[in-house]
Order: structure tokens, then sequence, then C-alpha cells
């Protein structure tokens, strides 16, 4: 059998079976989120992203493969989920653009489309880490391309496609030394082969079983003596461009026809400029988003081709790293009455537990997207928050450092002015909230919420979810986690104890505030006694106390 031709309706039932074998084996995927907290959730992100691209494309299969690839780029978009499945998304948006002209592809088509896949994604990642999803993508897809140059059968590169998936995949150890330690591959790299299977089933006519796949055992996929967070161990490098901007330019004829707009040229000058370029343009506008040092600059160069709308710039150096991810959103978005008329700021938080959620909103969230924790808020869900709020510019709190790329995503397709700032913690989040004044420029809100985020530090109590050996902590299932700033520790069987020994380890001699906020499972008792071990050992610091409802973490504690 050979296909030297592809048409929108067979790329149709790839993309469905592609999402349908990433479903079956999610958990998989999830379970390679080592790190021992209960929300590893990569598998989750992925196959939530993915089922929303294929539902786009069950709505619009037509013969015509560039329609189709709109529908899947428009579908993966908006349902984009954690930092896994926007670079998904990115994935796909590339390949649909290389394709959207087309009523069908050929084989090297198909290859050079999953190469500007690869190429979109890595632009839209800040700093893009081998021994990932993007390793995986790029690796297979210079694969195809290869093959292409040989054969014009689809089923022949897909296959090489799928071969080279799995061996670079099974080299991530090789590329980020922490996998290796751990023994481990990259659960996102995981997830695209789970993509790939399916495709490559469609194309040779076989079916796939709707229970996990065994082409990977979990003996060889994860090494269960060791066990250590992949994110927790990468140090970020410094930042060499400071400023991520973001903007918009409607075209205006006057300048154009001076300064003819090429996206290529554009893109390529503006790549000069900094790194992490994003452009995106239509007959109207183009968006752009960049990391520069001299934003100005880029500010400029736009103004060539027309007016500049919905700006925003944010200092990253700013931001920094935590590895633990707190929150899964609910279905609704509940909100604080939706104003009548616009007003000039709103704020849009994501939350776990409704009296966090409370707390959100009695000190100033117009909308919170409440949930738990085994999932994120997808693109659309933060976009219709956005929509709620109904104001001239809305500032978005994560409290999550995995949903701070589906909020930037969300920036980028709303209509409206969205501003990220980039809390990674519940405390964090908090924070940022306490500092916004309402009656301050946009400037001013912005550096003081940005800047409010160095200055509280988060501990967390959870229990573990497996046996794992980290930093020097053997850990058994069900063992209580101390963990501040992201990193494990202390643990203990008694969870009274874990919380004490954290709180010791992080109140010093600048603790001023100590907000404690308990979870679902915690009994009066609990907090009355930690209470008073505070107040008996650190008669300086002001203890409040909040019923946060969340689930799975006992105790957040917010240290100023």
């Amino acid at each position: 059998m050979s296909i030297t031709a592809l048409d929108g309706k067979r790329f149709a039932e790839m993309v469905i079976q592609g999402a349908n074998h990433l479903a079956a084996n999610a958990k998989m995927v999830d379970a390679l989120n080592v790190f021992p907290v209960p929300d590893g959730d990569t598998g989750t992100n992925m196959n939530l992203s993915m089922t929303s691209g294929a539902k786009e494309v069950k709505n619009n299969v037509q013969e015509h493969i560039g329609r189709v690839g709109v529908a899947l780029s428009k579908g993966l978009l908006m349902g984009a989920r954690g930092n896994s499945g926007v670079i998904l998304s990115q994935l796909f948006r590339g390949f649909s653009k290389a394709v959207e002209a087309k009523a069908q592809i050929s084989g090297n088509d198909f290859a050079h489309a999953l190469e500007s896949g690869v190429e979109t994604a890595y632009k839209a990642v800040m700093k893009p880490v081998e021994g990932t999803i993007l390793t995986v993508a790029k690796d297979s897809a210079k694969k195809g391309v290869q093959v292409a140059q040989n054969s014009n059968d689809i089923i022949v590169i897909m296959e090489e496609v799928l071969k080279e998936a799995r061996a670079s995949l099974k080299r991530t150890p090789d590329l980020l030394p922490v996998l290796k330690e751990v023994g481990v591959v990259d659960s996102g790299g995981q997830g695209l082969v789970f993509v790939y299977e399916g495709f490559l089933a469609v194309l040779k006519g076989e079916m796939l079983p709707d229970t996990p796949s065994a082409s990977l055992s979990m003996d060889e996929l994860v090494n269960t003596e060791h066990h250590k967070s992949v994110q927790g161990h990468i140090n970020t490098a410094d930042i060499e461009f400071g400023y991520c901007t973001e903007f918009m330019v409607r075209f205006e004829q006057e300048k154009t026809a001076k300064h003819p707009f090429s996206e290529v040229v554009f893109r390529n000058d503006l790549s000069k400029l900094g790194d992490s370029l994003l452009v995106i343009a239509d007959e109207d506008v183009v968006k752009v988003h960049i990391h520069s040092e001299q934003p100005g600059d880029v500010l400029s160069y736009g103004q060539r081709y027309g007016n500049l709308i919905n700006m925003k710039i944010e200092n990253m150096r700013q931001q920094h790293t935590n590895i633990v991810g707190e929150t899964h959103v609910a279905p609704a978005t509940e909100k604080q009455g939706s104003p009548k008329e616009l007003q000039e700021y709103g704020i849009v938080a994501v939350s776990m537990g409704s009296g966090i959620a409370d707390l959100f909103r009695s000190i100033g969230a117009h909308a919170v997207i409440e949930g738990g924790q085994t999932m994120n808020p997808s693109t659309e869900d933060i976009v219709k928050a956005v929509k709620e709020v109904n104001a001239k510019k809305v500032f978005i709190l994560p409290n999550n450092k995995n949903i701070i790329m589906a909020a930037q995503q969300a920036a980028d397709v709303s209509e409206e002015d969205i501003y990220v700032i980039p809390s990674k913690t519940v405390p964090q989040g908090l924070s940022a909230l306490l500092a916004f004044n309402p009656s301050a420029e946009l400037q001013a809100n912005k550096a003081s919420m940005n800047d409010a985020l160095e200055h509280v530090k988060t501990g967390q109590i959870t229990f573990a979810v497996r046996d794992t050996q980290i930093d020097g902590l053997d850990i058994e299932k069900d063992d209580f986690m101390g963990i501040a700033e992201g990193k494990i520790v202390v643990k203990n069987k008694n969870k009274g104890k874990v919380a004490e020994e954290l709180l010791s380890q992080m109140l010093d001699d600048d603790s001023e505030i100590l907000t404690i906020i308990y979870g679902e499972e915690v009994s009066e008792e609990e907090v009355s006694q930690l209470t008073q071990f505070v107040e008996e050992n650190y008669q300086d610091v002001e203890v409040e106390i909040h019923n946060g409802g969340q689930p799975l973490y006992s105790f957040i504690f917010s240290i100023e």
C-alpha cells in the first residue's frame, strides 16, 4: 500500500485517531511526571488540548486539507492547557499554516509541514530546553524531510518520523541530565509519540486499542527506584532579552505603500531585536510577541506599517522558577458580578478551593476560574473569564507556573488588553493582587504587581503519590511532604510534624506575617495546634488563618 497524496478527510481521521490514542494513554504520560506530588498532569493537559483540536476537526471534515488544518489549529489554540498543551498547539499551528492553501499535499509537503510546526513551536517558547517534546518533534521532523527526498510515500515518511520520534524520546535523558538521573523519558515527548502512532495507524488502515499502549513498558518509562522533578533541577539561565513585548499593528494604507508588508521580512527584521519571536498576520493586522532588551525599538519598527494597538511590556527578570503546579479548572467561572459599564481595570485569578476563590474575590478579583488539581484552565476558559470582567485593561493572575503559557496565549488571541502577571503560586497571586492600585497608571500597577511576586515565600504540605528518592530524602507513598519554594525539604508520616518542621525552616528574623491556608481535609484541631506552635516559637510573627478548602494540599503557607 502506498499513499502519495493526503486530503482533508484522511488527515481528519489521523487527527481524530491521534487524539484518541493519546487519550487512552494520558495516565501513562501523567505517570512520567515523577515528582511525587499528586498533580502531574502533562498527559491530561495534552489530552484535553488535542481533544479540543479533534472536536473542531470533526465539525469541519472536508476534502480540502488546508481548511481541515485551519480547524485543527483553531481548536488546539483555544483548548490548549498547560505548557505541554500550548507547545502541542504551536506544533500543529505551524503545520496547518504550511498547508492551508493546499487542497491535498504530497509526502514532501507533509514532511516540510512537520518541520514548519517545529519552527513555530520553538519560537513560542521563551527558553527552549532540549530533551523535551520540542527535541522529539524537531528530530522526527528532520528525519521526515530527509526521507521525503527519496520517497513521496506518506506512509513510509510517517513510519520513519515515528521511528525517529521514539528514538529521540529514548535519547531525552542524554540531553537533560536529570532525566537520566531518575531513569525516565520526557513526558511531553511521549505524548507526541502517541499522537504520531495514531497518525500512522490511519495511514496503514490499522486500528489501535482503546487501552494503554504497550509500545514502551512502564519499566522502560520509569525507574521506580529514583524519582526527581525535572523542572525543579533546571536552573533558569540569565535572561538575555529582559522585556516580554506584545503588540498589534493595524495596517495603514499610506504606510504600507511606503513599506510593503512582508511577513518574512517583518519577522527577519524583528528577529535581530530579540528572541522568542512569534508573528501572526492577516490582511488587516499583524500580532507580535518578542523578548527584547529594547522594546522601544521594536515598537518603533512596528509603527512603520501602521497604528500600534494592544501593547504590553513586562519585565521578565522579575520572574523566577517554581516547580509545583497547584490549580485545576472548574467547568464554570465564578465572578463577583459582571459590571454593566465598561470599567478601567479587571482582575482574573485562577484558584483552587472555594475558600481561596472567596479570598481572591474579597480583595478585588472580578472573575475567578476555580477548580482543583488534575487539570489546568484552557486558553478559551481564560478568554471567557476576561470577557466577563468587561474592562479596558485586564490583569490575569495564573497562580501556577503551568498556566502562564495558556494565559499568555489567551492574551494573544483575545481582543481585550490583557496583561499576565506571572504568579506561580497562590501566595504570589494574593500578594500581587494586594499590590494592585485601581487609581494608579497601568505601568505603575504592572511594576508593583510584578515586584510583589518577589516579596513572598510559599510553603506547601501535600502527600506523596509514589515512592521516590530526592535530594537525600527517601520518600514513601503517602508520606506527607513539606515543600519550600518548590523544593521538598521535609517528609514524615505525621502531617503536623511536617508542617511544624517546614515552618521552622522557612520562618526567620525577617518574617513578619504568616498566612496559613488550610485544605478541605484539615481539622480545626490541626489548625489550632499549628497556630499554637507558631505563637509559642515565633512571637513576633503575625498569623492569619483562612479556610481555603483546597484539595490535595493540606496547608499553603504565605510568608512575608
